[in-house]
């Protein structure tokens, strides 16, 4: 089993920045890859950016140039650095992982509301 905590969600005016954490615990050995995603009210959940075990990642073409992944391995945890935020960024951010064997595992998910 896979367990993921995020922090650092909050409210930020527009140009502003956050950066959000994901704690990965368990059976980390088994993630292939770890990401993030959100979830506006009322709509569906999309893919933000993600981060494998090499270290290769990939964006949402909507952040590129203003969000950053990075990973710390020692301290098992991913990072959203999310800057130039604006009120379409408003959502609900969840983490990721994805596994060798096994459906993809979900955090929690961290409020981020970008006020103009």
């Amino acid at each position: 089993q896979v367990q993921l905590v995020e922090s650092g969600g909050g409210l930020v005016q527009a140009g502003g920045s956050l950066r959000l954490s994901c704690a990965a615990s368990g059976s980390i050995f088994s993630i292939n890859s770890m990401g993030w995603y959100r979830q506006a009210p009322g709509k569906q959940r999309d893919f933000v950016a993600r981060i494998t075990r090499g270290g290769s990642t990939n964006y949402a073409d909507y952040v590129k140039g203003r969000f950053t992944i990075t990973r710390d391995n020692a301290k098992n945890t991913v990072y959203l650095q999310m800057n130039s935020l604006n009120p379409a960024d408003t959502a609900v951010y969840y983490c990721s992982a994805d596994r060798t064997v096994g459906p993809r595992v979900w955090g929690q998910g961290t409020q981020v509301t970008v006020s103009s």
